[in-house]
């Protein structure tokens, strides 16, 4: 085999993944809210990229960066007098020119400012009052004004928290500091709902302490105000709330330590552990439904986040259905060329210009970023309408089993770029809010052999069997798998159990416990009404 030298031309296309094409493939999958953030750090960022609404007031000139040179003393060539009023030509001389320091000021002059501009008795006065201290309520800003700066908000009380109402109790409680370091650490794993971590056996390994020296601060923490706080389980919460009642008896801790039973309802071997009859058995159980399984909730929390739809689908006027983006989560930003136009004309550096020239380039990206960004969300959004249309006109129900390749299909794009743009954005319907996600589901198949189902509408069809069943027929998953093979939908009854169980619906067993006594209570609260309204004949 020779070996030889020679030159040859390949075409050839390959994917370059620059900086901005993955800065843009990331702008994609970002929602509404951290978007708007990425927005204003570029504004904050780079000098040639302003908002689209930053218009100066009304009655207001806008700057001109070309007034302004380091060689004309930083001075404006405008008057500053009001109308009607006009300046002597050494008077404007006079005052164009700098004076200097008050030394040299008071050198030039030979005396002091203060013989040559003294305070008149009315300017005095004036001056006092101001550096007064205020003595009206509306003087510090708490009345009603016409200022634009006046904020109400500045006047409200600050939430007080949970680890805040704890921290001063702890306070008190504690004088030493090992002991108040410790209670301070358990405080700050409280959750919102005023639980502790199950296993506190790390807490005495990073403070250095003893495991006793953890229990015994656990010990007072749990005395703390609300009743049950500082809990590591919801047994132990309510154990708390009933030892301050003083109601924490052998029959109410046996029911507190087998609260699983109470939530089967199996009140026979409640009553069996507790040794006491059916009316004590009630009053128990009602004890423990007054009691507060979250005593922190009361307390502030951190504020969530309203949604806000990035899609709104309304009903059109021909029938169809008509999409639009919600435009108040759309960053609008402009390129401002006229301010590189006069910056190009007066820097000299390279350095700057190259600095300049960059900032313009990421700025026109960013709006042509934008600009794609929104035209694709509302291009997949469309097509899923479409392809949706049986779930907008007659509900859930009616959901056809989609995929994220058949809308990249219909709109000639890749299916991951697809996936990036239903991530984290939501959809207002006139049958609520839902994430893009919500709409693509698996399909399972038809008993007789035609069209597939979505599993959105199985699970709702299965809520539907579930909801309507009689306290005496309750359905089992075998008999909810009859029953949907009869309607026409092929699945097993492991798969109703796991669909059973994502919608948090108990089991056949359970159900018939809670509906009958549902049931039961309802005939007991019946029975003295019917007795009392009923007269001998």
């Amino acid at each position: 085999m020779a070996l030889t030298q020679r030159l040859e031309f390949r075409q050839s296309q390959s994917l370059v993944m620059t900086p901005q094409l993955m800065q843009a493939i990331k702008l994609l999958q970002l929602s509404n809210l951290d978007l708007t953030t990425f927005v204003e750090e570029e504004l904050e960022r780079n000098p040639l990229l302003e908002r689209a609404n930053d218009e100066p007031p009304a009655g207001e000139a806008p700057a001109e960066t070309g007034q302004f040179s380091d060689s004309d003393g930083g001075h404006n060539d405008e008057p500053g007098g009001g109308p009607g009023e006009a300046f002597e030509p050494g008077q404007e001389e006079w005052m164009s020119k700098d004076l200097g320091t008050r030394a040299e000021i008071e050198q030039t002059l030979d005396t002091g400012l203060d013989n040559v501009f003294s305070e008149e008795p009315a300017e005095a006065a004036a001056r006092n009052a101001q550096d007064a201290a205020p003595t009206t309520y509306t003087e510090w800003g708490g009345g009603a004004s016409g200022d634009e700066d006046y904020n109400l908000e500045a006047f409200v009380a600050a939430e007080i928290t949970l680890g805040d109402h704890l921290a001063e109790q702890l306070s008190v409680a504690f004088t030493g500091p090992a002991q108040r370091m410790i209670g301070q650490y358990l405080i700050d794993l409280v959750d919102e709902a005023g639980y502790l971590p199950p296993d506190l056996g790390q807490a005495a390994e990073r403070l250095g302490a003893s495991q006793a020296d953890v229990e015994d601060v656990l010990a007072v923490l749990q005395k703390f105000d609300p009743p049950g706080v500082c809990a590591r389980n919801l047994s132990e919460c309510l154990a708390i709330q009933l030892r301050e009642l003083d109601r924490y008896d052998p029959a109410m801790q046996a029911l507190v330590e087998h609260l699983d039973l109470l939530a089967k309802r199996d009140i026979a071997s409640l009553r069996k552990l507790c040794g006491v009859d059916d009316e004590d058995i009630a009053d128990m159980i009602g004890e423990i439904r007054r009691l507060n399984p979250k005593p922190g909730m009361k307390f502030g929390s951190a504020r969530l986040q309203t949604m806000v739809p990035d899609v709104y689908v309304r009903p059109g006027p021909d029938g169809g259905w008509h999409v639009e983006l919600n435009s108040d989560t759309l960053p609008r930003v402009l390129v401002n060329q006229t301010y590189y136009s006069e910056l190009s004309k007066k820097i000299g550096k390279d350095g700057d210009k190259s600095y300049f020239t960059d900032a313009l380039q990421n700025a026109t990206w960013l709006v042509r970023a934008l600009d794609q960004r929104a035209r694709t969300i509302l291009k997949v959004a469309t097509e899923i309408v479409r392809q949706q249309d049986g779930f907008f006109t007659h509900g859930v129900a009616h959901l056809r089993p989609l995929n994220l390749k058949a809308v990249a299909d219909a709109i000639q794009m890749h299916e991951s770029t697809v996936s990036r743009v239903t991530a984290n954005k939501y959809m207002a319907t006139n049958r609520g809010t839902f994430e893009l996600k919500y709409f693509f589901t698996a399909s399972i198949a038809s008993a007789d052999g035609g069209e597939a189902h979505s599993a959105e509408a199985v699970r709702h069809h299965i809520k539907q069997l579930i909801d309507s069943e009689a306290p005496s027929a309750i359905l089992s998953d075998d008999t909810i798998v009859e029953r949907l093979r009869a309607s026409g939908i092929d699945i097993a009854r492991r798969t109703v159990a796991k669909y059973r169980e994502a919608m948090r619906i108990p089991s056949s067993v359970q159900r018939r416990r809670d509906k009958q006594s549902a049931l039961g209570n309802v005939l007991s609260t019946a029975m003295p009404d019917r007795s009392r309204n009923t007269e001998p004949a």
